[in-house]
């Protein structure tokens, strides 16, 4: 795919994809669940095209084929900005999660909803037949379980807690990289850093 490689793919906006993906019918897929599964399978060594990518989608998440182009358009760009960043060698992989300014209880359930969608897009790939991972490969994964969990009280906007979600989430998006150098073949880029042990909200 070197066209696709040649330009830089951004994530589409989070709350523009969310307004295609209700368009849609899909009225309980957050895009930070669509993100982490399509996160997980690329992170296990599964490649689409754009026919195999949205019939995935439709498949995984029980709904019906996309009759807007524009959310054809915004899962194949999810799919694509994944795939290069993931192969990127500075480490760029984001997380699609909101923005922001949006309150912190949101962020941390999404980023928890991230987390269960990455599980479930790496379990179902590594059945086909991926690698095994490291000891350190499978405690990330343990702990991005945990993640899963994670939540703030509704009223949570304080400057520790803010600071506690974004090691959260920083350790979340290193672990992906780290498991995405595992079971890919190496690909010009350096080893991704180890990460440590991420804090727990309460």
């Amino acid at each position: 795919m070197t066209e696709e490689q040649s330009t830089s793919v951004e994530l589409p906006d989070f709350d523009v994809l969310a307004d295609l993906l209700v368009e849609e019918g899909a009225l309980t897929l957050s895009p930070a669940e669509l993100h982490g599964m399509l996160a997980g399978q690329v992170a296990a060594g599964a490649r689409f095209d754009p026919a195999g990518l949205l019939q995935r989608i439709q498949t995984l998440f029980d709904i019906e084929p996309f009759r807007n182009e524009a959310a054809r358009r915004g899962a194949m760009q999810v799919y694509m900005a994944i795939l290069q960043q993931f192969q990127a060698p500075d480490f760029s992989f984001e997380l699609m999660l909101p923005d922001d300014d949006q309150p912190l209880s949101i962020r941390a359930e999404s980023l928890g909803v991230w987390c269960s969608g990455f599980l479930s897009g790496f379990g179902m790939q590594e059945q086909t037949g991926s690698g095994g991972l490291s000891v350190e490969g499978q405690e990330t994964l343990r702990d991005l379980a945990q993640i899963v969990q994670i939540s703030t009280e509704a009223d949570a906007e304080g400057d520790e807690d803010e600071a506690n979600l974004m090691e959260v989430q920083e350790y979340v998006r290193m672990a992906a990289l780290l498991i995405f150098s595992e079971c890919n073949e190496p690909d010009a880029k350096a080893e991704a850093p180890a990460s440590g042990e991420p804090p727990i909200l309460h």
